[in-house]
C-alpha cells in the first residue's frame, strides 16, 4: 500500500507555482513509494489570489498563519517558497516539529543562519533539501558524470554568467527583491547562488574570493504612487575565486543585461576536455575532448533526450525535449525517494550552507576591496 504524506506549501507566488506544479505532477511520471497530498497552501493573507491558486493547483485548504501550518501534526512536509527573510524562522520551526523540509535558495540570509538550519535538521533526523533546481537538469548531471569519469581531466577554469534584464527600466517599481532587509541580497543571492552551487557540484569547494557589487538605480517608485524607495540590494555582483583543487573561477550575475531574460551559461575547461552549457538550450551539453581524432576535433553537441540520460526514461521518446518546469519535478522526486528510503540527499541544507558561506565572503570582499577566505 502506498504511503501518503501531507504537504504544506509556504509561499504562493512565482516559486510557489513552480513547486505546486511539481507536487501535482510527480506521480504522473515517476513510480514512487510515497504519494504526496497537497494539504494546505499558506500565503500572507487569505484573498482571491490564494483561493484561486489553491483551486488551480489542487491544494485542499488555505491559510495565512504559517506557524499553525508548521505545527499541525497532520503535516509531514513543509515546502518553503516564500521570501528569503522567512526561510530561517519557518525552517527552524518545521524542523523542531519533526517535519521534512524543502527550502528555496538562497537557504538563508547569512551563512550563520544556514549553518544553524543544517545542524538543526541533521539533529532532528529529518530529510532536508535546498532547492537548487538546476542540479536536476539531465545535461548537468551528465556533465558531472563525465567529470567524475575523468573525461575532462584536471579542471583549470569554471567561468559562469547569469544574466537578466527585468530591472533596466528605472521606472520599474520597487519590489521586495530590491530590499536587503527582506531579500538579504539582490542578484547575488538570487542568481549567483545557482552558479556557486553548480561550481561546487562540478568543480569542488571554493577557497577564497574577490568580489564587486553595484546598485545602478538607487531609488525606485513605489507601486501605489506615494513616492520612491531606496534600493538596498545589489543589481549586479561579479567575483573571481580560487577553488581548493587549484582551479580558477569567474562569476557574473546581473539584472541589467539588456536583452537577456534568464540567461545562464558556464564553460568548464580541463586538461583533457571542456564542457559548455546554456540554460536556453537546456537539453544540450557541449563536450570537447582532446582524445578525439585530430582531424575531427571540435565541440560535439549531445542531445540529452535518450532513455539512458538522467531522468529521461520517465518522459518522452528520444528527441522530445523537456523544459524548465521538469527540474522541479525531478527535485520533488528525489526528495520523496529520500523520505521513503530514509536516506540523505544532495543538495541538502549542507549545500545551502556551504553556498551561503561563499556568498557571504563575496559581500565582505566587495566591502573591504580585498580577497577574502571562505569559511572552511
Amino acid at each position: 500500500m502506498t504511503k501518503e504524506v501531507n504537504v504544506a506549501l509556504i509561499g504562493t507566488r512565482f516559486m510557489g507555482r513552480a513547486h505546486s506544479n511539481a507536487w501535482s505532477n510527480v506521480r504522473k511520471n515517476f513510480k514512487l513509494d510515497i504519494k504526496p497530498v497537497l494539504k494546505v497552501a499558506c500565503g500572507r493573507k487569505i484573498d482571491d489570489h490564494i483561493n484561486e491558486f489553491a483551486k488551480q493547483y489542487g491544494w485542499e485548504a488555505v491559510s495565512d498563519q504559517w506557524e499553525d501550518v508548521v505545527s499541525d501534526p497532520n503535516i509531514d512536509i513543509v515546502d518553503i517558497s516564500a521570501s528569503n527573510k522567512s526561510h530561517f524562522p519557518i525552517a527552524m520551526a518545521a524542523v523542531k516539529a519533526g517535519k521534512h523540509v524543502i527550502c528555496e535558495k538562497p537557504l538563508a540570509m547569512t551563512a550563520e543562519e544556514a549553518k544553524a538550519m543544517y545542524l538543526a535538521a541533521k539533529e532532528a533526523g529529518v530529510v532536508h533539501m535546498t532547492a537548487f533546481n538546476y542540479r536536476q537538469v539531465p545535461a548537468l548531471i551528465y556533465a558531472k558524470q563525465l567529470i567524475d569519469e575523468g573525461k575532462i581531466g584536471d579542471i583549470r577554469h569554471f567561468d559562469a554568467v547569469y544574466y537578466q534584464d527585468w530591472l533596466i527600466n528605472p521606472d520599474f517599481p520597487f519590489v521586495w527583491r530590491n530590499d536587503i532587509v527582506e531579500a538579504g541580497s539582490g542578484a547575488h543571492g538570487d542568481m549567483n547562488a545557482h552558479l556557486v552551487d553548480l561550481a561546487r557540484y562540478l568543480v569542488g569547494e571554493v577557497a577564497d574570493v574577490s568580489g564587486i557589487q553595484n546598485i545602478f538605480v538607487k531609488e525606485r517608485p513605489v507601486r501605489d504612487g506615494s513616492g520612491t524607495r531606496e534600493v538596498t540590494a545589489d543589481d549586479a555582483t561579479s567575483f573571481l575565486c580560487h577553488f581548493n583543487n587549484g582551479a580558477l573561477g569567474s562569476f557574473i550575475s546581473t539584472r541589467f543585461a539588456t536583452g537577456r531574460k534568464n540567461y545562464l551559461k558556464f564553460e568548464l575547461f580541463g586538461s583533457k576536455g571542456s564542457l559548455k552549457f546554456e540554460l536556453e538550450r537546456l537539453n544540450e551539453l557541449q563536450y570537447f575532448s582532446t582524445e578525439d581524432d585530430q582531424g575531427d576535433q571540435g565541440y560535439r553537441t549531445i542531445l540529452m533526450t535518450e532513455s539512458v540520460h538522467p531522468f529521461i526514461s520517465a518522459w518522452w521518446p528520444p528527441g522530445h525535449i523537456i523544459g524548465w518546469e521538469h527540474t522541479f519535478i525531478h527535485e520533488v522526486k528525489l526528495f520523496l525517494d529520500a523520505i521513503a528510503l530514509k536516506s540523505d540527499l544532495s543538495p541538502s541544507f549542507y549545500d545551502g550552507w556551504r553556498t551561503q558561506s561563499v556568498m557571504d565572503a563575496v559581500v565582505k570582499s566587495s566591502e573591504k576591496k580585498t580577497w577574502v577566505k571562505v569559511e572552511a
